[in-house]
């Protein structure tokens, strides 16, 4: 049962695992043929950064006839808006996430988050292209790549970090006949482990190299020997500047948010 991509070794044992409420939505939206992406807390349990999600949430393609497809699974699911903003094309493209929560007996009460457009995330072609998919005997999921998880966890919310430092240290911990450069890469540019970050960069200088120009605070990695105190320093100022940036992005964003409840309120 084999995952392609960045995936993990994922059992059969692990699979019946995820919680059948997850699962039936996962596989309708499949049948309906969506295109569609796992992504959050359910993408990080399956990358083993996590141990538990209740929420299924989907990056999609932004289109009218793949929206028209997911409207079809959703209305088959039983799932009705639940807040603000409505499903609308305009809305994913503007960046915001549209909730859901599913009525169907299968699945009551779960709630599904549809996106399309995160903060320095790429493209919904760029994600599709490069997923990760996990075949299981019921069918496929489709999820993020990993290093496209990792990037659309760096938001503001401060629960999000650890996730990344556990999702990126699962990958490096996973016993692997080889580890390909686009795994080197990975590491060198996303853990958030000072001593570990020291191992890896003392392991691949030639590719840490390579990338300090992208990631200035591999430097400090490099040294001989290297600052580990300098370099957890370091790695929480790079935090900090994108909480920051997160921060900035959604200002206009909340803002929009807030309009669209003042309109709705006017209305009942």
């Amino acid at each position: 049962m084999p995952a392609r991509g960045f995936g993990p070794t994922i059992s059969p044992w692990e699979v019946r695992l995820i919680p059948s409420p997850i699962r039936k939505v996962l596989f309708l939206i499949r049948k309906s043929r969506v295109q569609a992406l796992l992504m959050g807390g359910q993408a990080c349990v399956l990358y083993g950064g996590a141990e538990f999600s209740r929420d299924t949430d989907l990056a999609v393609l932004a289109d009218a006839g793949n929206l028209g497809n997911l409207q079809r699974a959703l209305d088959e699911l039983a799932a009705l808006p639940i807040a603000v903003p409505p499903f609308e094309q305009r809305f994913l493209e503007l960046g915001l996430a549209v909730p859901f929560r599913c009525q169907h007996a299968d699945c009551a009460g779960m709630r599904i988050d549809v996106m399309s457009k995160m903060r320095g995330v790429a493209p919904f072609g760029d994600l599709w292209a490069r997923r990760t998919t996990l075949e299981t005997e019921e069918g496929a999921i489709e999820m993020l790549s990993l290093p496209d998880l990792v990037q659309s966890k760096k938001t503001q919310c401060e629960k999000d970090w650890p996730m990344i430092a556990r999702l990126v240290e699962a990958s490096y911990f996973e016993p692997r006949p080889d580890r390909s450069s686009e795994l080197i890469q990975l590491w060198l540019r996303e853990l958030r482990t000072a001593k570990l970050l020291i191992r890896v960069t003392s392991d691949y200088r030639t590719e840490a190299e390579h990338l300090k120009t992208e990631r200035p605070l591999l430097e400090i990695a490099l040294q001989s020997p290297a600052d580990e105190a300098s370099l957890r320093a370091a790695l929480k100022q790079e935090e900090e500047h994108e909480r920051e940036a997160d921060r900035q992005y959604w200002q206009p964003l909340c803002a929009e948010l807030e309009r669209l409840r003042r309109e709705t309120r006017k209305q009942r």
